[in-house]
């Protein structure tokens, strides 16, 4: 076992050059100065920069795939999270416990959709086209109060007439209500 390791032989074989080799100027030349200078040649560095431009490529892509993967991995698990909070909500309603209760998309949509109704009706009764007259007095009286600021008790005059054309809307409203 050990014997192989506590011999002394070496199996190193030596060869003798019958032939002497000689090199011309110009190759012990071209290798001096690039032993002289550290730099490496343009077509080297070109070949280098392709080379490393070609790997820092794949990493990126490798690193894109792994964060696709991970955005995959983190939407389903939220996905996961979301229904299974549905569902809880869901069976804590069908108990009749409705506080903390968290409601499904489907009823979110439905009150924003009533919301949203409510907006519409809002903004329909403060459109003042149909009256012409309270939209007149009611920027008759913006108007005074701009050109008198320090002295809003000017525009009284326009206060009452603004005050006068809203009461006319008003009875025509209730009247039909009736």
């Amino acid at each position: 076992m050990g014997a192989g390791q506590s011999r002394s032989e070496t199996d190193e074989k030596v060869f003798q050059n019958e032939t002497p080799i000689s090199f011309s100027q110009d190759v012990v030349n071209q290798l001096s100065d690039r032993l002289e200078s550290p730099e490496t040649s343009p077509e080297r560095q070109s070949t280098l920069d392709a080379l490393i431009r070609s790997r820092i490529q794949s990493e990126l892509e490798h690193l894109k795939q792994e964060e696709e993967k991970m955005r995959q991995q983190i939407e389903s698990a939220l996905e996961k999270e979301n229904l299974d909070r549905e569902r809880s909500g869901a069976e804590d309603t069908a108990e009749g416990d409705d506080s903390g209760r968290i409601p499904s998309s489907t009823e979110l949509m439905g009150d924003l959709e009533e919301i949203r109704n409510k907006v519409d009706r809002y903004q329909a009764r403060r459109d003042l086209s149909e009256f012409p007259e309270v939209k007149s007095t009611g920027q008759a009286v913006v108007s005074c109060y701009r050109a008198h600021p320090s002295t809003p008790l000017d525009c009284w005059r326009e206060v009452s007439k603004f005050k006068e054309s809203v009461a006319q809307v008003e009875q025509l409203y209730f009247k039909t209500l009736q």
